[in-house]
């Protein structure tokens, strides 16, 4: 089974939980997911089954939009509402006006300091197996990029914001440093993944709606294609006579081609199909001469 699953994930599972899941379900032998979301959080989380694992480091790379709730005032040891209270805060002075003034700060690229809690890695081991030891190390800041960053609703000591961000950024950090800059602390009260990349919570399914589909033998019926994840990149179409030269992997040119997108980049990835099909996803070497180079293909 060759496809992809748009699996919204409840609170309370990890993302491992929910691939041996549906591992189980599938009756699949490959597959997994294209980013980790914390177990405590819901929403999006593309599940990819047989040759579609092959697009996890391309999904991996898609910008990531949540929609999140913060606390202000209580700080906690692992930065969202399940941690153990460190510190608390009077917020009295603190409104609307100061919260919005904060947010800009935190709008670009930025430097975050992964939480302990956290599947980063430190010498060989997890950073959330040493932080269930008791054991805290030195991390170093990693760079991520927050493209958007709107308020929505002010309740305090609440307050509600939607992010989009690049791969890699860590939501309960984002509201840790938020609470910091305002000077009471902060944490993550509540998480949702509303989209990422071309998987959004509208067109999710869920784990029962799996199962409920698996016993009627209707699984397919809940599978998008390979190829729906990178519906955005050009698309390529070339001709029939070259298809076996683009499955094996060969370097296409000019006259291979029955439709070749304008003003592609070197470096720009495409996606390329002929008339049955995706083949693959594959880069432009050479703009002028038309000449694609393949990264990945799907036979």
């Amino acid at each position: 089974m060759n496809g992809i699953l748009n699996i919204l994930k409840p609170a309370g599972m990890t993302s491992f939980d929910v691939v041996a899941k549906i591992k189980g379900l599938v009756k699949t032998k490959k597959v997994g997911h294209t980013g980790t979301l914390d177990p405590d959080a819901v929403g999006v989380l593309p599940i990819c089954l047989g040759k579609a694992t092959r697009m996890v480091e391309f999904l991996m790379e898609d910008r990531k939009f949540y929609r999140a709730q913060v606390t202000l005032g209580i700080e906690t040891d692992t930065q969202d509402a399940k941690g153990k209270i460190i510190a608390q805060h009077e917020i009295s002075n603190i409104d609307e006006g100061k919260i919005r003034q904060v947010l800009t700060q935190f709008i670009g690229k930025i430097e975050q300091i992964p939480p302990m809690v956290s599947a980063v890695k430190h010498k060989g081991k997890r950073l959330y197996e040493l932080a269930r030891q008791g054991i805290e190390v030195e991390r170093k800041p990693r760079e991520v990029k927050i493209y958007s960053l709107k308020l929505l609703r002010v309740n305090l000591p609440h307050f509600w914001i939607d992010v989009e961000c690049s791969k890699g950024t860590y939501i309960r950090t984002l509201a840790h440093d938020i609470g910091k800059a305002l000077g009471v602390g902060a944490h993550l009260s509540y998480l949702i993944r509303i989209k990422t990349g071309e998987f959004s919570l509208e067109e999710s399914v869920t784990i029962p709606e799996v199962f409920e589909a698996s016993q009627k033998n209707r699984i397919s019926d809940l599978i998008l294609p390979i190829d729906w994840g990178v519906r955005s990149l050009p698309k390529v179409l070339i001709k029939d006579k070259v298809q076996k030269k683009a499955y094996n992997g060969g370097q296409l040119q000019k006259r291979d081609y029955q439709k070749f997108p304008e003003g592609l980049g070197k470096g720009e990835l495409v996606r390329v199909y002929s008339k049955s099909g995706f083949i693959s996803i594959s880069e432009v070497y050479d703009p002028e001469r038309q000449i694609l180079r393949p990264v990945k293909v799907f036979a």
